[in-house]
This record gives structure tokens, C-alpha cells and sequence, in this order.
């Protein structure tokens, strides 16, 4: 959304700090390759609904990957859809929905953090289209200004946890 973003501030002075008024957004509907971090993209200015989800699963359809596809999805009401899961079931891509509260098992949410800090983070748009610009030029230099960087941040490592098993 566009809008002021503090990074980190503490000051004796206040100090006042340039925004943008109203309420534009700009959504940004994503598939990231695990291994490759190749990107897809979905935008628009109004809003994701499931017929957005349908366009993102027909472009990773293009793509003609070799294997099984899977999609990991958050719990989103617009993902749950029939007509998403028929989309998906069509092109031949599993869907797996990640449990409820957990999007840290999610590699894009890694990248959206990225994307927030680079972008937004402290930074003033005159604009929405400077705005929107400046997302765009982030998520097409994933693979190669922000490569290093994304390497670090996006890896398959997860921390898991035993459940204790209780005493008989």
C-alpha cells in the first residue's frame, strides 16, 4: 500500500516525515521456483480475487516445467475456491494449503519481507506510479541485482520441532 513506512527512528527533535495521501494499492500475486527463484508475477490495482489465483496457475502452466508442480498456498478464502481448485486440478498442479498461522513455511513471505524492506522501508513516492515502478523494478531484479541477497534469505532450510512423546 502506498504509504510511509518507518525503518527504525528514535530522535530528541521530531521530526516529520513526508507521505503519500490516499489509498492506492498495487497487489502483487506470486509463484517463487524453490530451487531456481524464478518469479511469476500477477498484478493489478484493484483487488486479488480467485480469477487473479486462476491467471497466476495458467502462467506457472506456460512455463512447461518437467514433473510435478506443486502450488503452496495460504488459507486465503479466494485460493480455497472451486473454481481455483478445478483451475489447478485442469493444469495439472497440486495444490497444498499451508496450516492456519504459518506463513514462515511459506518461501514468498521470505521474499515479501525483502520486498518491504528494499521498497518501502523509509523511502517517500511522490506518486503511485513512482510507487509501483519501484515494486516492479525490485521483483524483475530478483534473479539477478538482488541474487546474492535472495539466496541467503530464500533457502529450503526450515527449523522443525519433535513433539515430545509422553511417557506410558
Amino acid at each position: 500500500m502506498l504509504g510511509s513506512y518507518l525503518g527504525y527512528l528514535w530522535s530528541f527533535a521530531r521530526i516529520l516525515v513526508r507521505a503519500p495521501s490516499g489509498r492506492q494499492r498495487f497487489n502483487v500475486l506470486a509463484a517463487l521456483h524453490a530451487i531456481t527463484h524464478q518469479l511469476i508475477t500477477v498484478t493489478n490495482d484493484s483487488y486479488i480475487t480467485a480469477t487473479s489465483v486462476c491467471e497466476l496457475l495458467e502462467k506457472i502452466a506456460l512455463l512447461g516445467l518437467q514433473g510435478p508442480i506443486t502450488l503452496v498456498m495460504d488459507n486465503a478464502r479466494y485460493q480455497h475456491c472451486r473454481l481455483v481448485l478445478e483451475r489447478a486440478a485442469h493444469l495439472g498442479i497440486e495444490v497444498l494449503f499451508l496450516p492456519t498461522y504459518s506463513p514462515n513455511l511459506n518461501l514468498i513471505e521470505r521474499l515479501w519481507k525483502f520486498v518491504r524492506k528494499a521498497c518501502l522501508y523509509a523511502k517517500y513516492y511522490e506518486n503511485f506510479e513512482l510507487f509501483k515502478q519501484a515494486l516492479q523494478l525490485c521483483l524483475s531484479e530478483t534473479t539477478a541485482r538482488h541474487k546474492a541477497a535472495l539466496s541467503r534469505l530464500l533457502t529450503l532450510e526450515f527449523q522443525s520441532f519433535l513433539s515430545p512423546t509422553p511417557d506410558l
